[in-house]
């Protein structure tokens, strides 16, 4: 029985009276809400950790979805989680107890209802300038530091018509997104979202923060123009869906706002106010802001910010900063337009209800920092945001101790007297006080630098590269701006239509994808073979694949070097056959490439020896070799695949069988190649590179929006039958592999399928954790039955039931792409004979080549299906239909098909439609993303027997009639 008076903690927490209250509330966040209630019943302490709203709006978060707020955050959870009725406990009145005193729930409650009307104007610390011209921005602000500017937005509508009430009247049906620390996306109608604002009483508001607002609400793009000073945007070369997200529409009430960042990929932005008033605090690049901590992924350079509240940082740190520690400020008035560089930390409060709009962008002042951000590794990321925070052992010194100039952007002529005395705050040090947290832990130390300070100067920065990195295959933050494929199309883009820049676009593609480095590989090429030397327009890399490809002119040369040397990583993308392979030489990724390199050389030359048709349709071979780099020079060694290279005897010593055989390191040798290899040269700098002749045509992902309906039908029915003619060409004979070190391969188990079903069993029993590895793409819900969906082993795709003689009947592997998108596809048109046409001439597709054979692998041609439906035709059924009736081969194949057929019969295993999603679950790459985004309605399916109907039941009525079929 509890106890009134001054000790009611204790006697209603008990044993857990000794956790401090903020403990206490974190433990039962991480409670279920029906847990809670049960919790709260307790005692009358447990009743006022579980009804405080911070912990019911963290529950709402963490649901997600289209939000009605109802007067408080436990009504609205309860509620979208259907908990409560019209007759709860809800309805009643609040209880009130005495004896409880919690000054962190105080804190809480205080910044919950505090109002900002105290921030009176004031001039702050940041220039303000009524009329810029463009010569003036650049030499005095951009990428320097910070302005507030006025008259910019005088002339536009916006400046009337950006009201909360005229929104509401013109939008309120609108939906728009919330921003919010949640891994959920929240939405609300603007009507739903202003009603909200006028009710909530959160620390933390949410906070309209939306980057599609031009495509809900086109009109609001009529509204405002953007700025004179800030039209030059290089993302703007990218097609629209391949962009980065970068202008955003801004509504929020006093108390919320931006917490402390940086803007993603060291972009620029200007922010336009509207109505309200804005408090902005920032700090120069380097500069950490006291209490907040940075952590930077040693694995790929992703930073992630741990950060108070906007609200709770001007609270609870800003009063305690000493002079020299505070940042810059300003308050922003309607109608002014604030200027944030490159790499500057900044904070924003909200002081009233406003209302903004804001672009981020990439100029000629900040592109080499664009480019430097998105390079892979880890160190010179922390080095961007922290400074010399980021290098182990280093503290950044005194900048008054130093010459002048050692930070650039404080050095601009109209600095005031207070920003020459924060030009001292530049001594930050690495230390647990409360005010300076941040925190990095590398286990490499960077050369000296005891006596060099921080610069955001790109030569300075850019010393942080991790040089042995492989920028072009290298893994690349998952917080970068653009992925690395765009990236590539992005400078390609650049390079071609900027010809006036090309100096900074080279600069730039060095840090990013290190075009000098390949650049220098195919001028040896081009030299060794009597190639024209590349022109000026053929020095950067072509297409947006994982291995440097040049045209130089009608010639494609192709460096492989997916994988990285030295790098662990799987290998050139061979999918099914050589996974298992390549996790066995993890450290030695220079082997996958090469046998991937020599599987391709192998497939060609089988294409020559039967005489497939599908020769007229892939480039032809002109020379391929070795590039090898020694002593600060590169050389070239020729070589067509068969017998052993010199180059490569030295370092991977084979069996005198495999040494002479005709393709020594060809599909069937590759176990044997690397059992024997030596891992001491995991790290050599050797890359294979194959020359082709260039086909004709244009690029199927570069012209597929100008196709009608009846060229894609055409491209459709082209691709069955090359892809009839790839999966009908013979494997090559070799010596039986080893069998993988793995229980659920049986000697018993076709020695063709081995290793693919060892990959298969390998990310099933880890399917949970391979499917959440995708961020969110699979719902919660299909994660959790993946495991029964998928079949006990593997091999039940492959291998079926006994037949009459009693033995195992399977299907037989074939040569498979791998990797058929739209990048990979060239297509062909020409005029078609008016007189044939009896009407005008009219254009029509009349050629299809496949290229980029670099994934090719053995296994089931249902996987070839995989990328072609789901990429080259976009989920349309039609599409899929003309590709079946062109391809004519059934999907289950071995020496008898009728045998198959007859033995396996109503076997769900041997459904094409389920051996497809077992596939597209068990994939290497995230295709689950593409389904869950063409049919955004099975975002709500509650089976995967509902994915695998909408996406792959087409397959089975073609299966139906496929025994039939001639193989």
């Amino acid at each position: 029985m509890e106890s009134a008076g001054n000790d009611r903690r204790d006697a209603a927490l008990g044993s857990l009276a000794v956790l401090p209250d903020e403990l206490l509330c974190a433990i039962v966040d991480l409670l279920q809400p029906t847990d809670i209630g049960r919790l709260a019943c307790v005692s009358s302490v447990m009743y006022i950790l579980c009804n405080e709203e911070p912990l019911w709006m963290s529950k709402y978060l963490s649901v997600g979805g289209h939000l009605e707020y109802k007067c408080s955050w436990k009504k609205t959870t309860l509620s979208r989680l259907s908990l409560c009725s019209g007759n709860s406990e809800l309805e009643q009145k609040a209880r009130h107890f005495d004896g409880f005193n919690s000054l962190f729930l105080y804190r809480r409650w205080y910044r919950c209802f505090t109002t900002l009307s105290s921030y009176s104007f004031d001039n702050g610390h940041v220039e303000r300038k009524d009329d810029l011209s463009l010569d003036h921005f650049h030499s005095q602000y951009d990428g320097k530091g910070p302005v507030l500017l006025g008259k910019l937005a005088e002339t536009w509508p916006a400046r009337t018509k950006w009201t909360i009430q005229q929104l509401v009247h013109d939008y309120g049906e609108v939906t728009f997104r919330i921003s919010q620390r949640s891994p959920k996306k929240i939405i609300m109608k603007l009507k739903d979202y202003v009603s909200y604002m006028e009710l909530q009483h959160d620390e933390d508001p949410l906070y309209i923060f939306d980057d599609k607002f031009g495509e809900t609400t086109p009109a609001l793009l009529e509204d405002y123009r953007v700025p004179h000073l800030f039209q030059e945007d290089l993302f703007g070369v990218l097609d629209y869906e391949q962009r980065p997200a970068f202008r955003w529409l801004i509504i929020g009430p006093e108390r919320s706002g931006a917490s402390w960042h940086v803007d993603p990929g060291l972009t620029s932005a200007w922010n336009t106010l509207l109505c309200g008033r804005k408090r902005w605090a920032l700090y120069p690049p380097g500069r950490v802001p006291g209490g907040v901590t940075v952590h930077v992924s040693d694995e790929d350079g992703d930073v992630d910010i741990e950060t108070p509240t906007s609200l709770q940082w001007w609270l609870d740190i800003y009063p305690h900063l000493a002079e020299h520690e505070k940042p810059l400020e300003c308050t922003q008035l309607p109608g002014e337009t604030i200027f944030v560089p490159s790499g500057w930390w900044h904070c924003v409060l909200n002081l009233e209800t406003t209302v903004a709009v804001t672009q981020n962008f990439v100029n000629q002042s900040n592109f080499e920092h664009v480019c430097l951000d998105m390079a892979p590794g880890h160190c010179h990321k922390g080095v961007c945001r922290a400074g010399l925070l980021a290098v182990p052992g280093k503290s950044v010194r005194d900048i008054e101790n130093h010459p002048a100039g050692t930070m650039s952007a404080w050095n601009h002529n109209d600095m005031t007297r207070a920003e020459k005395r924060l030009k001292g705050s530049g001594s930050v040090r690495a230390s647990n006080s409360a005010n300076q947290c941040a925190s990095f832990e590398f286990s490499d130390v960077h050369e000296s630098l005891e006596n060099q300070v921080f610069s955001y100067d790109i030569g300075f920065l850019s010393q942080f590269l991790e040089k042995e990195k492989d920028h072009y295959t290298s893994v690349w933050s998952p917080t970068n701006p653009i992925g690395q494929r765009e990236a590539r199309e992005w400078l390609r883009r650049l390079w071609v239509l900027k010809p006036e820049l090309r100096g900074l676009i080279w600069k730039g593609a060095c840090l990013a994808i290190s075009v000098d480095k390949w650049y220098a590989c195919l001028e040896e090429v081009s030299a060794c073979h009597s190639l024209p030397p590349p022109s000026e327009d053929e020095k950067l890399p072509v297409g947006t694949g994982s291995n440097p490809v040049f045209i130089v002119s009608d010639n494609v040369i192709k460096i492989y070097a997916e994988g990285g040397l030295g790098y662990s990583a799987h290998g050139l993308g061979t999918e099914v056959m050589l996974h298992w392979f390549c996790n066995l030489i993890k450290s030695n990724a220079t082997l996958t490439i090469l046998i991937t390199f020599l599987m391709q050389l192998e497939f060609y030359d089988l294409l020559r020896k039967v005489g497939s048709p599908l020769i007229n349709h892939i480039p032809e071979i002109i020379a391929s070799g070795f590039l090898v780099y020694e002593d600060g020079v590169y050389r070239t060694v020729p070589w067509d695949g068969k017998g052993m290279p010199d180059v490569l005897a030295k370092y991977y010593p084979l069996e005198l069988s495999y040494a002479n055989s005709c393709f020594p390191l060809g599909l069937w040798s590759k176990q044997q190649f690397g059992m024997d290899s030596s891992t001491e040269c995991s790290n050599k700098p050797i890359w294979p590179y194959m020359v082709t002749r260039k086909c004709k045509g244009d690029i199927f992902a570069r012209v597929r929006d100008t196709l009608s309906k009846a060229d894609l039908l055409n491209l459709a029915s082209s691709l069955g039958v090359q892809m009839r003619n790839i999966h009908l060409l013979p494997l090559p004979h070799g010596e039986p592999l080893p069998k993988p070190e793995d229980n659920n391969v049986r000697d018993s188990d076709p020695p063709e399928w081995k290793q693919v079903i060892s990959t298969l069993n390998g990310r099933k029993n880890n399917i949970k954790k391979h499917l959440a590895n995708w961020g969110g793409t699979v719902p919660t819900v299909l994660i959790e039955k993946a495991e029964e969906y998928l079949p006990a082993d593997m091999s039940s795709l492959i291998k079926f039931v006994k037949d009459d003689d009693g033995d195992s009947v399977y299907t037989f592997p074939c040569w498979i792409h791998s990797d058929i998108m739209d990048d990979n596809i060239l297509t062909q048109r020409s005029l078609t004979d008016a007189k044939s046409t009896g009407d005008r001439d009219l254009e029509k597709l009349d050629a299809v080549n496949i290229i980029d054979f670099s994934d090719l692998s053995i296994g089931d041609p249902l996987c070839d299906l995989i990328p072609l439906h789901l990429d080259v035709f976009r989920g349309d059924i039609d599409l899929l239909r003309e590709y079946l009736r062109s391809y004519q081969l059934p999907f289950l194949r071995g020496k008898s098909n009728n045998d198959i057929y007859k033995s396996v019969g109503n076997s769900k295993f041997s459904t094409a439609s389920y051996r497809a999603m077992c596939y597209c679950m068990l994939h290497e790459d995230n295709v689950l993303a593409a389904i869950f985004g063409l049919w955004k309605d099975l975002r709500a399916a509650t089976s995967w027997e509902e994915v695998e109907h909408l996406v792959w039941d087409g397959l089975n009525r073609y299966q139906q009639s496929s025994p039939t079929l001639s193989s």
